[in-house]
C-alpha cells in the first residue's frame, strides 16, 4: 500500500457537492474521467459488455459513463456513489435521457456495497478508486458482488517511482486522494484476491498529455468562468494544483493504469 494522508469519504463528498464537482465537469465533461466517452467505449469493449450484462459502476459520480453504457451497449447499470448531490443529479440526468429503466443510482460506500453476493456480471470504475481509502477491501467487495466468471474493468490514477513524501503530499491533498496505488500494487491485489488479470496497461503517457491539455484549458478559456463563479483565490489554487500534477506526470512520477480481470471460481 502506498503512502497516505488523512482524507475521509466525507471530505470527498463535501467537496463534490460544491465547487469541486462543478470544476471537474467543466474540465473533463460529464463523465469526469480521462479520455471521456471514447475511453468508456474502449474499456467497455475490452470488458465484453453486452445487452444482457448487469453492470455495477462503483463511484459513479454524475452518471455519464453509466448512461453511455446503457445507451450504447444496451446493458443495465447500477451506479453507487457516496455523495448525495451526485446521486441526485445522476438520477435526474438519467431520467431526462429516458434511461430510467436501464440505469439506477444508489447512495452508498464502496467499502460496504449494499448488494447481495453474485449480483452483477461486470464491476466497473473509471478514475475514481483513487478516492477510496482501502483499495484491497474495495477489490474484495467487488469480488463478493460479482458472479463467478464475471469481469472487473477499471482505470485509476496511480503512483509511479521516484516521488518523495514532500512532492506526494500536496498532490494527494489537492485532489483529495487518501492514497494512490501503484500499477504493480493493483495487479498484486487483484491476483491475491481471486482475480485472473487479462489486461494490465500503463496509460501514463496519455495521462500526461491530457493533464497538459487540462492545464492549458484552465489558463485560457476556462479562467474567466472559474473566477466569475468561484473567485480568484479558488482559481489560483486550481491552477497551482493542476500544474503540480502536470509536472509530476511529465516526470513520470504519477500516471494512470487500466485493468481487466476475471473472477475465478
Amino acid at each position: 500500500m502506498t503512502r497516505s494522508i488523512d482524507i475521509s469519504v466525507g471530505d470527498v463528498s463535501d467537496a463534490y457537492s460544491g465547487a469541486v464537482g462543478t470544476l471537474w465537469e467543466m474540465v473533463m465533461g460529464e463523465e469526469i474521467h480521462i479520455g471521456g466517452p471514447l475511453a468508456t467505449t474502449e474499456l467497455a469493449t475490452m470488458a465484453g459488455i453486452e445487452n444482457d450484462s448487469l453492470v455495477l459502476d462503483i463511484c459513479s459520480a454524475l452518471g455519464g459513463p453509466a448512461c453511455q453504457l446503457a445507451r450504447d451497449f444496451g446493458c443495465r447499470v447500477t451506479g453507487i456513489d457516496a455523495t448525495p448531490a451526485m446521486v441526485e443529479e445522476a438520477t435526474r440526468r438519467a431520467s431526462a435521457a429516458g434511461l430510467d429503466e436501464r440505469v439506477t443510482f444508489r447512495l452508498g460506500n464502496a467499502l460496504d456495497l449494499p448488494f447481495r453476493r453474485s449480483s452483477f456480471d461486470i464491476v466497473w470504475g473509471q478514475d475514481a478508486w483513487c478516492y477510496v481509502t482501502d483499495k484491497e477491501r474495495l477489490i474484495r467487495e467487488a469480488g463478493r458482488v460479482i458472479k463467478p466468471g464475471g469481469t472487473l474493468a477499471f482505470t485509476d490514477w496511480i503512483l509511479n517511482d521516484g516521488i518523495s513524501d514532500e512532492e506526494l503530499a500536496p498532490l494527494l491533498g489537492f485532489m483529495l486522494f487518501p492514497n494512490l496505488e501503484t500499477r504493480a500494487g493493483y495487479t498484486r491485489l487483484l491476483e491475491e484476491n481471486g482475480w485472473e488479470v487479462t489486461a494490465d496497461l500503463d496509460m501514463s503517457r496519455d495521462f500526461s498529455l491530457q493533464l497538459t491539455r487540462y492545464l492549458a484549458m484552465i489558463r485560457e478559456e476556462l479562467r474567466p468562468e472559474i473566477i466569475r463563479r468561484f473567485g480568484g483565490e479558488f482559481y489560483e489554487a486550481v491552477e497551482e494544483g493542476i500544474a503540480c500534477w502536470e509536472k509530476a506526470s511529465r516526470e513520470g512520477k504519477v500516471g494512470r493504469g487500466l485493468w481487466v480481470a476475471k473472477k475465478t471460481a
